[in-house]
């Protein structure tokens, strides 16, 4: 472990309770994975100190080729840094008791009153402040790796391909994340 790693780590080990009530925390500050991703990086790189800013992005990027919502794969991945496979289902179990409950409880009054104007207006301004936030997170995973025109060049294809030409995701991960790799293996070699 390198000097910045036990600086930004915490020592002792993060109890399976506190693991809990963190993720939980997560699942109710985020609304929706986007706003839960910020909440997610927040409490475990600046709050609590859990990760590194590098440690956090490997994840996230790991978690893009996760099946099922990307913050569930987050909140796995951190959990079994933590803790092993029992903080894997602890950090879960965590993130998802109360929104299961709470999404239960809104999809049956949506049911109701989905067509309501003053409820189409407030989604609106939610998706609003969600995307400010999510292009915030973003920009702060990307900082770590700023010195490195490399993955600048990657992010700026990833994000020109899914934003300006609407590739999907996975197509785009399909088509990038090869050649990235190709080019840190590259990069490492070096010059002979």
């Amino acid at each position: 472990m390198n000097a910045i790693d036990a600086e930004q780590r915490r020592d002792p080990p993060v109890s399976l309770p506190e693991l809990f009530l963190a993720m939980l925390k997560v699942s109710l500050y985020g609304v929706g994975g986007g706003t839960s991703l910020v909440w997610a990086r927040r409490i475990a790189v600046e709050q609590r100190r859990w990760l590194t800013e590098e440690d956090f992005a490997d994840i996230v990027s790991l978690c893009q080729f996760m099946p099922g919502p990307n913050i569930v794969g987050i909140a796995t991945c951190i959990g079994t840094r933590l803790n092993g496979a029992v903080g894997a289902v602890v950090a879960v179990a965590g993130f998802l008791l109360i929104p299961g409950v709470i999404g239960f409880a809104i999809g049956l009054l949506w049911l109701e009153y989905a067509n309501h104007p003053v409820i189409q207006r407030t989604l609106g301004g939610i998706a609003s402040v969600g995307a400010g936030l999510l292009i915030a997170t973003g920009i702060k995973i990307l900082m770590p790796h700023r010195a490195r025109r490399t993955a600048l060049v990657f992010a700026a294809a990833a994000f020109g391909l899914i934003v300006i030409a609407k590739l999907p995701l996975l197509i785009v991960l399909l088509a990038v994340t090869p050649l990235s790799i190709a080019a840190a293996v590259f990069q490492r070699a070096g010059p002979r």
